[in-house]
């Protein structure tokens, strides 16, 4: 059976990069940019092997600081095919968006329901405004990613703001005692 690379296969070649990466960079890494990528811990330890199949990264064994890590680096034919997946046109993202769907079937539970059940959106957009600082501070730590990478801030940070500006107005549309607007 072929082995054909997915979505995630690319992301972890960006990330990978022109420096290479230690597995367990890619997971860190991963972690700080959810709001743009998400993929279990598992699936970012298991690609690597993936692009190594297909002989996009090479891997080698470096001294750390407890033992010895694997890092991987872009092949010539990996750069080439991330390259290719770079030059081809990027649609619309592909949205999982729970909380609006709480929206579309409010009319199985009540307001107040609703409200309660996108409290944890409010949460997650405090902590993910958080890392977008803490990516925004560390964008000069790689210079040359660092134009790049506070540009895709600058999208999470407005992102965030939009989720803001969306969940403050449905908390004021169902707040206890409003009444539905007339259609």
């Amino acid at each position: 059976m072929p082995l054909n690379p997915i979505p995630l296969s690319y992301v972890i070649l960006a990330a990978i990069g022109e420096r290479g990466a230690s597995t367990p960079e890619l997971v860190d890494m991963a972690s700080r940019g959810t709001m743009f990528w998400s993929s279990a811990p598992s699936q970012i330890y298991a690609e690597p092997r993936r692009l190594l199949e297909l002989g996009w990264i090479t891997s080698e064994k470096r001294p750390g600081k407890t033992r010895h890590r694997t890092v991987h680096r872009l092949t010539p034919k990996g750069r080439e095919a991330l390259r290719d997946w770079l030059r081809a046109p990027a649609g619309f993202p592909k949205l999982q968006h729970e909380a609006s769907f709480r929206l579309f079937a409010g009319d199985l539970i009540n307001d107040d329901e609703i409200l309660a059940s996108l409290q944890k959106l409010r949460a997650d957009i405090e902590e993910m405004s958080r890392l977008v600082a803490t990516n925004i501070d560390r964008a000069p730590t790689v210079p040359n990613r660092t134009r790049y990478l506070l540009l895709q801030q600058d999208l999470g940070r407005r992102l965030l703001k939009a989720h803001t500006d969306w969940l403050d107005n449905v908390e004021r549309e169902l707040a206890p005692g409003r009444t539905a607007p007339t259609p």
